[in-house]
């Protein structure tokens, strides 16, 4: 066991629990050089994986200082064996144990890349709305900070409790620029929004139907992340065996 039973029923009451230094620092220099790596292009990307370029970039409103400055973020790492190490991490299969039980499969990767001069901004949204497994309490989010994250660098916002609710219609802010998939809900008279700062290794778990979101990078550095969606074998699918879809993996260490 990972967690304490202090900290499962704070999970369980707030919808989420920071969980401070749990990856070793020279773990996450190795992701974080393995994504920098797919984001120059110093390494060809591995099969369904995607590496989105923000819509500022895409739409000419900016011209990046570098490379790096373009990548809003790197989906679908589960076919690379360096970052797919993370979702392998010993402390955080854990957690991860702990809130949804032993059998479990990995469903969604992320790389999250917040780069300075860019809107950037993620919506107030619930990760349900990318899933139809269920149910919901079987379902955990991990998000380690690569880069502190502050209210500054744009870290992640959220509502404690909201995931006592109901999952909330989702559509595209209207903003200017708005990344692709980035939907969002009207959240204002939901709850008040508490900004989650983190240190370089700390690990926020949350459930699947919390509200979150994330605002600008107003810092002239880097907000990175690196996040893995975790299922129960428990879980079903009303269309068909969502254990065999080409994201999921299930975790035998």
């Amino acid at each position: 066991m990972q967690l304490t039973n202090e900290q499962i029923a704070d999970y369980q009451e707030h919808g989420f629990l920071l969980v401070p230094n749990l990856i070793a620092e020279s773990h996450l220099d190795r992701f974080e050089a393995r994504f920098v790596a797919f984001a120059t292009e110093v390494v060809e990307p591995a099969p369904e994986m995607i590496i989105m370029r923000d819509i500022m970039v895409v739409q000419g409103a900016v011209e990046p200082a570098t490379p790096m400055h373009a990548i809003n973020k790197l989906i679908n790492f589960e076919d690379d064996p360096t970052l797919y190490g993370y979702a392998l991490e010993t402390q955080l299969l854990a957690c991860v144990r702990d809130l949804i039980g032993a059998e479990i499969f990995s469903i969604s990767t992320n790389v999250f890349n917040k780069p300075p001069g860019v809107d950037g901004r993620h919506p107030l949204h619930q990760d349900l709305r990318y899933f139809r497994i269920r149910p919901a309490d079987k379902i955990v989010a991990t998000w380690t900070a690569l880069s502190t994250a502050t209210e500054e660098t744009g870290c992640l916002a959220v509502i404690p409790a909201s995931h006592k609710g109901e999952l909330y219609d989702h559509a595209y802010p209207d903003w200017e620029y708005v990344n692709a998939g980035f939907f969002g809900i009207d959240a204002e008279k939901i709850g008040e929004r508490v900004h989650v700062e983190m240190q370089r290794g700390d690990t926020l778990l949350f459930h699947p139907l919390l509200i979150h979101g994330s605002g600008r990078n107003l810092s002239q550095s880097f907000r990175r992340a690196i996040s893995s969606h975790y299922a129960s074998s428990e879980c079903e699918s009303p269309n068909r065996d969502w254990r065999v879809g080409k994201q999921a993996r299930r975790i035998t260490i």
